[in-house]
């Protein structure tokens, strides 16, 4: 059977054995007789489809995640290659991020409140630094992991720094960027959706977490489903644009 055909399969069989449990009210380790059936989330989806407030919410949280998003991967790349390459860069600033970076991003809620006037500032800020701290070890662990003799060689044929950059670091870095970059942009959804239901006003996780203050199991159910194809959709992108900027790489054939 090809992947075309088990893919919407096993999606189809995970839609039916929700709604067999759901129906049958099945109560064993968990408890279905409370939870919302397919039916219940379709019809809730098709009510918010057509209300202009569920299109501004996902505008909202996409302006959030994409601005946030890119600043974290201009400053992680460029980071990252700064450390990797520069002895003095990574002594002043490694020690700074290898202290930072063990801290969840959403535990930086308080300090965004502190230093942003505005809930929407904060929210970035939080997306921003969810995003760039696996950008940033990609790019660091994709530069020291390039052979030496690429730099040489581009040296002995008078190449300078610059010249050693752009034809071998930043070719040979974009494998691991983009890895660092697909991971980035999941972790950045996580705390993104967590930062609108703690401190936001708009967006998909503010309206998720305001259906379940109200008992509306299925609204939660259609903003869950909304994160997860919002999520899917943005790092499906940046997996294409990975692979068609590495198109140059050799590939294995299947």
């Amino acid at each position: 059977m090809t992947a075309k055909l088990v893919r919407p399969a096993s999606l189809a069989a995970a839609l039916l054995a929700w709604h067999l449990l759901t129906a049958a009210d099945v109560r064993l380790w968990v408890r279905f007789d409370r939870f919302p059936g397919p039916l219940d989330v379709a019809r809730e989806l098709q009510r918010q489809l057509q209300h202009p407030q569920f299109y501004e919410d996902v505008a909202q949280s996409l302006v959030r995640i994409l601005t946030g998003f890119a600043l974290a991967a201009f400053l992680g790349i460029a980071l990252g290659i700064a450390v990797a390459r520069s002895k003095w860069a990574g002594n002043v600033l490694q020690p700074l991020f290898e202290v930072v970076r063990p801290i969840p991003a959403i535990a930086l809620v308080p300090v965004a409140i502190l230093l942003f006037p505005a809930n929407e500032q904060g929210i970035v800020f939080i997306t921003f630094v969810a995003a760039f701290f696996p950008i940033l070890v990609s790019t660091r662990h994709a530069v020291r992991a390039l052979p030496l003799v690429w730099e040489d060689a581009v040296r002995t044929l008078g190449g300078s720094r610059a010249r050693v950059l752009a034809a071998v670091v930043l070719p040979g870095v974009l494998p691991g960027v983009f890895g660092g970059l697909s991971v980035g942009m999941g972790v950045a959804w996580i705390c993104v959706i967590s930062a609108e239901m703690i401190s936001g006003d708009f967006g998909v996780g503010y309206r998720t977490w305001q259906a379940y203050t109200i008992v509306d199991y299925p609204g939660v159910l259609v903003g869950m489903i909304t994160i997860g194809l919002l999520g899917w959709l943005t790092s499906g992108a940046v997996e294409l644009a990975g692979r068609r900027a590495t198109r140059w790489l050799p590939r294995e054939q299947r």
